[in-house]
């Protein structure tokens, strides 16, 4: 169980690599100041470093030692799916009662489903519940990357009248299955899963070693997200802002908790999935959510404010998990 310790950390964690990319990105000495064009490309690399190499070996280490007798546990990846389209669902229906146009509604919905469950996710499950839970959330998000490219993308790109490319759905499901880092996640949580299902024992010095390296895959991918922090035209946005934070931080991890009851995650391992679930469900927007705008000529000041929100708002959200759940 985390303490105020713990929950300081993580919170304090979140926020050094939001504030060390946005540093070095808009505050290094002149001597140091790199161009955009290179900014870009060590952002790729620190996000490739974490999705690559330190992910895959935390996560699938985790999946190795995951207890897996209880077969309710496979409900977990729907659970996740679940979440993230009642997200987007929710806020379709707010964005029409808020009057808003094509290019902000293509936002607003994919900030509504779109959750930061990998990168920030994992590093407060791992505080707040350990190393049990984030060998669980690579399976509350197995669908996810599908979703995303698969329903999320295509549906912002509908809303902008600058894009008239056709593509089919089996080329988005190929885009997605081809994709490397798609394909390297999967094959870290085939590897845990494996030797987990094979009966090998995994090695004493593993759970330190992913003491290290959880906290340090997230450092890396909010440093690369601080680097794209750019603050323009977003105080028009607050409402808007705030309308999703109550959808992420109320209406789906609320629904999340009575779905996973309903499919007994309560009664499996202390309650640890369904906790987990609820946890993951609370996280803020995905930075995914900020590449749609960008591609698909959408109101790229929405998405800002809606992820610098609701990011902030884990000041307040994460004791509050806390308090309800550990």
């Amino acid at each position: 169980m985390a303490g105020a310790g713990e929950i300081l950390l993580s919170l304090g964690l979140i926020a050094s690599g939001l504030l060390a990319g946005y540093l070095y990105r808009n505050r290094v000495p002149h001597g140091v100041r790199r161009t955009e064009g290179e900014i870009n490309r060590l952002r790729r690399r620190l996000q490739a470093a974490a999705l690559l190499y330190v992910n895959p070996v935390a996560f699938g280490g985790a999946i190795w030692a995951l207890d897996l007798g209880d077969v309710r546990i496979v409900a977990l990846p729907f659970v996740g799916a679940f979440a993230i389209f009642l997200g987007g669902a929710l806020a379709y229906l707010a964005g029409r009662g808020l009057g808003l146009g094509r290019r902000q509604m293509g936002v607003f919905v994919t900030c509504g489903g779109f959750t930061n469950i990998g990168s920030i996710g994992s590093l407060v499950v791992f505080f707040l519940f350990g190393e049990a839970a984030v060998a669980l959330m690579p399976f509350y998000k197995l669908f996810e990357n599908f979703i995303y490219y698969g329903v999320g993308f295509p549906y912002a790109r509908s809303m902008s009248d600058a894009v008239s490319e056709n593509e089919s759905v089996g080329d988005r499901l190929r885009s997605v299955l081809t994709d490397r880092f798609v394909v390297v996640a999967v094959t870290g949580m085939a590897a845990g899963l494996g030797l987990n299902l094979l009966g090998f024992e995994r090695p004493g010095f593993y759970s330190t070693l992913n003491g290290v390296l959880i906290p340090l895959g997230t450092l890396l991918l909010l440093s690369s997200i601080g680097m794209a922090m750019r603050f323009g035209r977003m105080r028009g946005y607050l409402r808007e802002a705030g309308v999703i934070s109550l959808i992420k931080f109320a209406a789906v991890p609320g629904s999340v908790y009575l779905v996973g009851s309903l499919l007994g995650l309560g009664g499996v391992d202390g309650g640890l999935p369904l906790r987990v679930s609820v946890a993951l469900a609370s996280m803020p927007v995905a930075f995914t959510a900020m590449v749609p705008p960008t591609l698909y000529d959408l109101d790229v000041d929405l998405a800002n404010m809606a992820w610098f929100v609701t990011t902030a708002l884990l000041a307040v959200v994460v004791p509050a998990l806390w308090l309800l759940l550990a």
